[in-house]
């Protein structure tokens, strides 16, 4: 005898959220399980990389530029020019790196990865694989999720070294900023903590962005529009997760690691 659904409001938002949840932990089991699909996830790296190196280079130079131009004339107001470089750069890499990197992962990336199996699905090759006895997750989102994990971490370092240099320059050559007071209160306020809590975002982030696109493509409401619509499902949510998970690694993390001092 099968159970009703159940019919309170908010229902199928709670259903979508347990079987989304369930699928991370699917996957998350199935990374450490074998046969590795080795060439699926290399594939899968180049494809993410190629479709977002470029333009998360292109967001990251205004992304530092205006973050510096605002911090430097916010402290030129308040009389403290000597800290426009560690607040920016802190900024730039606890904050802004690891948001502009999964929104883009998310929206090149995990835009593509939803199509895709969205696609197989409608196409019933899902289904096929689950009589063959291959399992799809394991086949298939395993090596994507891996592959978006593994490039946002590694276009994080990129934006953040893109992000900082282009809030150098536009500080010091449109503001008239000091070099050398730029680079000493970043060197006397950053620490090494404020990188690792930004690669930690950036694989969380990471890894949301290809469960969220996972599951819509695994299920989508039928037929190419069906498809369409997981797309773009997919992009919303995964933006709305990263700013609600962002607000609570930066809480935790302000809270646990003291900040260091001039």
């Amino acid at each position: 005898m099968t159970r009703p659904a159940p019919n309170f409001p908010g229902a199928g938002a709670l259903a979508e959220t347990g079987r989304l949840f369930a699928l991370g932990l699917d996957t998350t089991r199935s990374m450490f399980k074998r046969p590795f699909q080795f060439r699926e996830f290399i594939q899968q790296c180049w494809f993410i990389a190629s479709v977002t190196i470029l333009p998360t280079a292109l967001v990251a130079i205004p992304f530092g530029a205006v973050i510096a131009l605002q911090l430097g004339s916010l402290t030129r107001q308040i009389g403290a020019q000597s800290f426009t470089g560690a607040a920016s750069v802190l900024a730039v890499i606890q904050q802004a790196s690891p948001i502009v990197t999964a929104l883009l992962i998310a929206g090149a990336g995990g835009s593509a990865i939803c199509a895709d199996l969205g696609s197989r699905k409608i196409r019933e090759e899902i289904d096929a694989m689950e009589v063959l006895g291959v399992s799809p997750i394991q086949r298939l989102v395993v090596p994507r999720v891996l592959a978006a994990m593994l490039v946002a971490v590694l276009l994080n370092g990129m934006v953040s070294v893109v992000g900082v240099l282009g809030g150098y320059f536009f500080n010091v050559v449109m503001q008239g900023g000091t070099p050398g007071a730029y680079l000493a209160s970043f060197s006397a306020l950053a620490q090494l903590p404020d990188l690792w809590i930004s690669e930690i975002k950036a694989l969380i982030f990471g890894f949301i962005a290809g469960i969220v696109a996972a599951y819509r493509g695994l299920n989508p409401a039928g037929g190419p529009k069906g498809v369409g619509d997981a797309v773009n499902q997919s992009v919303v949510i995964t933006f709305l997760l990263l700013f609600f998970v962002n607000f609570v690694l930066t809480t935790v993390y302000l809270q646990l690691v003291p900040a260091k001092g001039m």
